[in-house]
């Protein structure tokens, strides 16, 4: 038995089939109805939208409740020749949001620039001192991007000096919200239908508005700042990624161009690519020094200049990974050593580079999947900025924002937050959220969760399949690409990499071959035991080389729900085997043995146990198989381990025939007396019999009384009863142990498996009970 590191939710039922009704008329397979009725499309007309993304299906921008008056002001600055400041958020979406701006602006004619702050001294969003700036160069009017709606006092302020702001923003809506000449927020108008647009999705809408037309040369950019961001990939959002990844494809943009190339993305571009190359990347600049820099990358039209900043911008994300690698070791060794029964994780270090510390506090949750906040402190200001990241069942920006009141800057949303609040605050916004996630959450909340979408055999899986998938991409956020339940046996299992961290196993069924590979799962390859079922979630992919495409599942958990039987039978380097953690191990010596460094007890110690037992070690035999029948009746374990010896094993000293037995007593009978240290030897040599069976039937003989001793010899006995050779119970006990050689030395291992789950299920009757106790 192997425990899943995740709760496994199946979200296919039987129900699924039932309500395909709706999709009746829709040409895809019966998995890929499965699948969208699990997303909510029950209808013809809703699985021909989701399956067809179309432009026409975006939303009218009017229904943003004050973009006509924004547009407006925007158009007053460019005729009156006012100076237009764009201020963006120094990630990929703030970034690609501002380069959507600036460009719109420039295309309708105004005098503009941008500004992003700098992340370690001034932190996210509206910045006063940024505002006087601006003003002091002349600025007339502020637009922000993806940031500003937090910003309450900084556009008061810019209100007292004269300017006018436009905020463009995405994200969660405070208390109360900034007295700015216009909102452009899908969350503060009522009449607009989707709430979720990325900042990037924000600023593209108010470009559109602006400039008159859909502008499909910023879809390039759209695409970037919504997958980077996490947003949900439904209604408009999939329709601007869908085809988003077409233009970047083909975007023929200096920067990005440059980007692909360092990124090494040939062909068509996937969410992946941006999700893991291009995303973190431009995320990367912001995090260790200025964004502006990613903006300049984006906007340039010199290809000289575009492969210099995307070199150095790679030079920038190698940097990062370092720099988290290394927070992330300290952020882990100091909260290990603090309480760590705490339900919140909060780590909080002087020095520790604030860019970066969202990842470190992914990397946490990954670790231990409970809510983190990871902060640097600043002796000098007595402040601590930093991120936050949480975990399915604890809203972090609902439960922040109950404590307000303990922080000096806050925003972001349920799944991820950013603040800054006095040091000496730490310690009681880690109390209070930790009682408030004792409150919210439950124990299997603090295992992640994986939503099955489907089960499978192996011999189901095949190219066609993967292809059929591929119907419901781009996958991301509210649409993710489908996980599936496989029950097999896998013919090999191994660990593999440098480091022997990752597992790979293979399958076999009705003539189909599939690979699955788990990265970081290789420590689990002790515990799987061979020719046992193993179930495993993943995602089904494609696997090229060489020119050969195959599918293969990328293991996301595995478990097995039965008990497993580990052979060591005549290996005498089981014990190199052992865990470091022996705590609910039980080591049984049938023989009242000793092993060195092994902390050894008997069968009846392990019975009294009143608990499941993670290992059962039986390290040599019984003296009966009862005593193995009554501790796999009455012993419930997860794993059974063999390591009986095979040395002086009696399996082949065959018992000596009938006819061997009645040869040797007519000799007896004829000589009169058999004197055994000198007539032994001599019989072992003529009959070629070892000495330890002409032992063995002398003792039969003697027993039986069928001979006696005298002076020294073996003689026959005067008129012994006719009784048969098994009536002798060392025959008997000879022939049981053999039997029982049979059963638990000399069977392979799907016999010997099988014999014990016989035993486990089978009746326990009074007298086999009683034999041996």
């Amino acid at each position: 038995m192997l425990e899943s590191q995740s709760n496994w939710i199946f979200t296919y039922n039987n129900k699924d089939e039932a309500n395909m009704d709706g999709l009746a008329d829709v040409k895809v397979s019966p998995v890929i109805k499965q699948l969208l009725l699990q997303r909510g499309i029950d209808t013809t007309e809703k699985a021909k939208h989701f399956l067809n993304p179309s432009l026409e299906l975006l939303h009218s921008t009017n229904a943003f409740s004050q973009i006509d008056k924004a547009v407006n002001r925007v158009k007053q600055a460019i005729d009156a020749g006012e100076s237009i400041l764009v201020y963006g958020d120094y990630d990929a979406d703030g970034v690609t949001s501002t380069t959507v701006m600036i460009e719109a602006l420039r295309e309708s004619g105004a005098m503009c620039d941008y500004y992003i702050p700098n992340r370690f001294t001034e932190g996210y969003g509206p910045n006063e001192e940024a505002f006087r700036e601006a003003h002091r160069q002349g600025f007339q009017l502020i637009i922000t991007v993806d940031n500003g709606i937090a910003g309450i006092n900084e556009v008061a302020v810019a209100n007292e000096l004269g300017m006018d702001v436009i905020i463009t923003d995405h994200h969660e809506v405070q208390e109360s919200l900034p007295e700015a000449y216009a909102i452009i927020h899908p969350k503060c108008s009522d009449s607009y239908p989707f709430k979720e647009l990325a900042g990037v999705g924000v600023a593209f809408k108010f470009s559109e508005h602006l400039l008159g037309y859909f502008p499909k040369q910023f879809l390039d950019l759209v695409v970037i700042g919504t997958i980077a961001d996490l947003v949900p990939l439904q209604d408009e959002n999939r329709i601007l990624v869908h085809y988003g990844l077409q233009a970047l494809t083909r975007s023929e943009r200096k920067g990005i161009k440059a980007l692909k190339k360092l990124c090494q993305i040939e062909g068509n571009v996937t969410e992946e690519d941006i999700g893991f190359r291009i995303g973190p990347r431009l995320n990367a600049v912001g995090r260790l020094q200025d964004a502006n820099l990613a903006v300049d990358l984006l906007l340039t039209d010199d290809p000289e200049e575009a492969e210099e900043l995307a070199n150095y911008v790679q030079e920038l994300n190698t940097e990062r990974q370092k720099i988290v690698a290394d927070i992330t070791k300290e952020a882990i060794e100091i909260f290990e050593s603090s309480d760590a029964e705490k339900r919140v994780i909060i780590v909080a270090k002087e020095g520790w580079n604030q860019g970066v510390l969202g990842i470190v506090a992914s990397k946490l949750v990954q670790n231990y999947y409970r809510p983190a906040i990871v902060l640097t402190s600043d002796p000098e200001t007595n402040q601590a900025k930093g991120s936050a990241r949480s975990i399915e069942g604890f809203d972090m920006f609902q439960n922040c924002m109950q404590h307000r009141d303990l922080f000096t800057h806050f925003g972001g949303h349920a799944q991820a937050a950013g603040m800054t609040l006095p040091t000496e605050n730490i310690i009681e916004l880690e109390e209070k959220l930790d009682r408030l996630a004792q409150e919210q959450l439950t124990d299997a909340d603090y295992k992640p969760q994986l939503l099955v979408s489907g089960k499978l055999s192996i011999s189901d899986i095949d190219m066609s399949l993967l292809e059929t998938i591929d119907q419901l991409a781009p996958f991301g956020m509210a649409n993710p690409k489908p996980l599936f339940h496989i029950k097999a046996t896998p013919s090999e299992i191994s660990q593999i990499g440098a480091t022997k961290n990752h597992l790979k196993m293979k399958f076999v069924d009705a003539g189909v071959h599939m690979d699955s590979i788990g990265f970081g799962f290789g420590e689990k390859v002790p515990f799987l035991a061979k020719q046992t079922p193993i179930e495993m979630v993943g995602e089904l992919q494609v696997n090229e080389w060489n020119g050969i495409r195959k599918p293969q599942m990328m293991i996301k958990d595995i478990a097995v729900t039965s008990w497993q039987l580990f052979d060591y039978r005549g290996t005498k380097n089981w014990q190199q085997q052992l865990e470091d953690n022996l705590g609910n191990h039980y080591f049984v010596s049938f023989q009242n043995h000793n092993y060195d460094q092994i902390p050894v007890c008997d069968k009846d110690t392990v019975l009294s146990l009143n608990q499941t037992i993670d290992a059962l070690y039986l390290l040599d035999l019984p003296k009966s198989l009862d005593d193995i029948r009554e501790l796999v009746q009455k012993v419930e374990f997860k794993r059974l381990i063999v390591c009986f010896s095979t040395k002086d094993s009696d399996y082949f000293r065959s018992l000596p025939t009938r006819e061997e037995f009645k040869w040797l007593y007519q000799l007896m009978l004829k000589r009169k007396y058999f004197d055994y240290k000198v007539d032994a030897p001599k019989l072992a040599q003529y009959k070629g019999w070892k000495l330890e069976k002409i032992k063995f039937m002398f003792q039969v003989f003697h027993e039986l009384e069928f001979v006696t001793r005298k002076e020294g010899l073996i003689v026959p006995a005067d008129h012994p009863s006719k009784k048969d050779l098994a009536e002798a119970q060392v025959y008997q006990d000879r022939k049981k142990w053999m039997e029982l050689e049979e059963i638990l030395i000399y069977s392979s291992y799907t016999q010997l498996k099988t014999w014990i789950s016989e035993q486990m299920n089978a009746e326990i009757h009074e007298e086999e009970m009683v034999h041996g106790l």
